[in-house]
């Protein structure tokens, strides 16, 4: 049960037809999708591509609270007060945990699922726990530069783009200073509530899916796949050999190629 769920701050991205919502992952915001989200646009999905910041990250609200069922109330709020009927939902890594959520629990309102490089399962081994204590020592009274905090963080996050990534999530106030876009304290807090499989036994979804990973990823193995189909019958399950773990932002042609045949198909593999 969610006491009071949050107003989203949600992107338009272009196109026309049906609402077609894009969930970030985790540290990330709406922005990551504006390249796909335009692509997607542009090949003619039918779709009118929107991307949301889900609460505790870009532009929309903080919240104390950071878990599956309140991050599946902001959106399906959102979804009831924006749109009628049925809208196809895309998302990313913990966004992709959240639209499987949604659309196993309300199926009504999920027309077509997109999930992109992760599966339903406990994620213990991908905490980014690096990541946020790297975030987390950072001293923000003395930072000078976005590139001054990618050297301090090299030690814990040797990867260059994951340090660029992550520095993303600074701006500078009026005054200067620098400061979070994310609310790390809570995100920091919740990461555990946020490894977990967001499903719960017996939940799937019987309406057209697709499952989109990336082949130089290891969030979603081979051994995920008889889960994938158990839980969501209508599967179709395409890997992008060049893509990591961010098959929209590395490989935007072919992904978004495969997306909008998907959009435009019968979603059944």
């Amino acid at each position: 049960m969610v006491d009071q769920t949050v107003d989203l701050f949600v992107r338009e991205l272009g196109g026309s037809g049906r609402p077609l919502l894009l969930l970030h992952g985790l540290l990330g915001s709406g922005r990551n999708w504006q390249s796909a989200g335009a692509g997607l646009a542009e090949v003619g999905a039918g779709r009118t591509v929107r991307a949301v910041d889900l609460r505790n990250h870009g532009k929309s609200p903080w919240s104390e609270r950071m878990d599956y069922d309140a991050l599946v109330a902001d959106v399906l709020a959102w979804m009831q007060g924006n749109t009628s009927g049925p809208v196809d939902l895309m998302g990313h890594s913990l966004g992709g945990k959240v639209a499987m959520a949604l659309a196993c629990r309300h199926p009504e309102r999920v027309g077509r699922l997109v999930v992109v490089d992760i599966a339903p399962k406990a994620y213990l081994s991908h905490g980014h726990r690096a990541e946020f204590a790297a975030m987390n020592e950072l001293r923000l009274a003395e930072l000078r530069s976005r590139g001054e905090a990618e050297l301090k963080m090299e030690g814990r996050v040797p990867d260059w783009g994951m340090r660029k990534f992550l520095t993303t999530n600074l701006e500078q106030d009026a005054a200067g200073a620098w400061r979070w876009l994310v609310n790390l304290p809570v995100l920091t807090a919740a990461l555990p509530a946020l490894e977990v499989n967001p499903l719960t036994a017996g939940e799937g979804f019987a309406g057209p899916a697709l499952f989109l990973r990336g082949g130089r990823s290891r969030y979603v193995e081979d051994t995920d796949l008889p889960e994938i189909r158990a839980r969501f019958p209508a599967a179709r399950i395409e890997t992008i050999s060049a893509a990591a773990h961010n098959p929209h932002m590395e490989t935007r042609a072919e992904f978004c190629a495969i997306v909008g045949d998907f959009l435009g198909g019968s979603g059944v593999a």
